[in-house]
């Protein structure tokens, strides 16, 4: 890292072409902003756009700069075929039908500003603003109100089971049970003794139920991070640049439907209060929620526990015996445990509970009959 004691390190020839790939995104930026403000017939909408090609203009100043830091002209160059074509469509059709493309680039922008030093998180962050302000644009019902604790405190219906210990255990119960019933029938169509097939069972259960929680252990640790990350940064910009980030959060408000004068006035007074103006800020520009970042024991410890009983309900009926009545009980334990899963994953994803159980049911007896037909393969090659 350079010091004010020492020169700065000369930029090489691969900074000087990232400069310039970053130099040509911000000229497009400006003017597929600055056009679709052309093409949309809402004045306020258009305005946004013109306020975002302003927005993106400061970051082409940026990188004008470090091109002539470098001792290369960045020149004047027009924007890319890409943004022309966007905004033929957006002229042809709406700005509208092309918001999802340009939301995307924004996004993209996002990650490879992160990605680089030169850009710093300031950068990075404007452009996940933008995006988040255009996914707002033309939402349904996207109006907010100027209640403030209503918008720091946000719909309480969004916050069940944001930790995700309701959807592990049912998703835990099921790929215990699928995995299991796979495996003890497929080994149980190679016709070992009884007591094989039950340290099958629960060897799979123990290995499958500690994978379980040792991913999800692992994956909600490394989501929370990733989010307390991005709010640390978040503060330390609302600490630097209160003003930038009032600008931001107006602007989102404006996209939202609120008039210019109501947004201002709005962002303005949540960032008086630096607690509500931080967990509004990580709500409207973020996505998230401060206080749902999940635990990642408790869903690790769901997720151990589901995948365990799910995994168990096939091995049951062999405690008791090995004969082929024991052998058709597992199997019907296991599809009917099988469809009362698949039913209760209709409460996550609205379809109907007897096709989802029916889909479920499908799909298990399908993979236990191809483990039975491998395992009795197996067994008789082995005779």
């Amino acid at each position: 890292m350079d010091t004010p004691d020492t020169p700065p390190t000369p930029a090489t020839a691969d900074d000087i072409k990232r400069f310039r790939a970053n130099f040509q995104g911000e000229v497009d930026g400006v003017e597929l902003y600055r056009l679709l403000a052309t093409a949309e017939k809402d004045p306020e909408r258009a305005q946004i756009f013109l306020d975002l090609s302003e927005t993106e203009k400061s970051h082409l100043k940026h990188w004008s700069d470090k091109l002539r830091a470098a001792g290369v002209d960045p020149g004047n160059p027009g924007p890319s075929l890409r943004v022309r074509v966007l905004v033929f469509l957006a002229r042809r059709f709406s700005p509208r039908a092309v918001l999802p493309m340009v939301s995307a680039m924004e996004s993209s922008g996002f990650n490879d500003y992160m990605a680089q030093p030169d850009a710093g998180p300031e950068l990075a962050r404007a452009e996940r603003s933008h995006s988040r302000t255009l996914s707002t644009m033309y939402s349904p019902g996207g109006n907010v109100s100027g209640d403030v604790a209503g918008i720091a405190a946000g719909e309480r219906w969004h916050r069940v089971d944001t930790g995700g210990q309701l959807r592990a255990a049912i998703f835990g119960i099921s790929d215990g049970l699928l995995s299991n019933l796979s495996l003890v029938i497929g080994v149980a169509g190679a016709n070992p003794e009884g007591r094989f097939i039950v340290l099958t069972g629960i060897a799979g259960l123990l290995a499958g139920a500690f994978s379980m929680g040792a991913g999800e252990f692992i994956s909600v640790t490394s989501q929370r991070e990733l989010f307390e990350r991005q709010i640390a940064l978040e503060k330390e910009e609302l600490e630097s640049n209160p003003e930038e980030e009032r600008k931001e959060l107006a602007l989102i408000y404006r996209a939202k439907g609120l008039p210019l004068d109501e947004a201002e006035a709005l962002s303005t007074r949540m960032i008086a209060d630096r607690g509500v103006a931080l967990e509004t800020l990580a709500r409207e520009e973020l996505g998230l929620n401060p206080e749902g970042l999940g635990s990642p024991w408790g869903v690790a410890i769901a997720s151990f526990l589901a995948f365990a009983a799910g995994a168990i309900i096939p091995v049951i009926p062999w405690f008791f015996g090995s004969t082929t009545p024991f052998f058709i009980a597992s199997v019907a334990l296991g599809a009917l445990a099988m469809f009362a899963v698949g039913a209760s994953v209709s409460l996550f994803t609205g379809r109907n509970f007897i096709f989802a159980g029916a889909r479920q049911l499908a799909i298990g007896m399908g993979a236990a009959l191809v483990t039975f037909a491998i395992g009795k393969a197996i067994g008789a090659g082995t005779r």
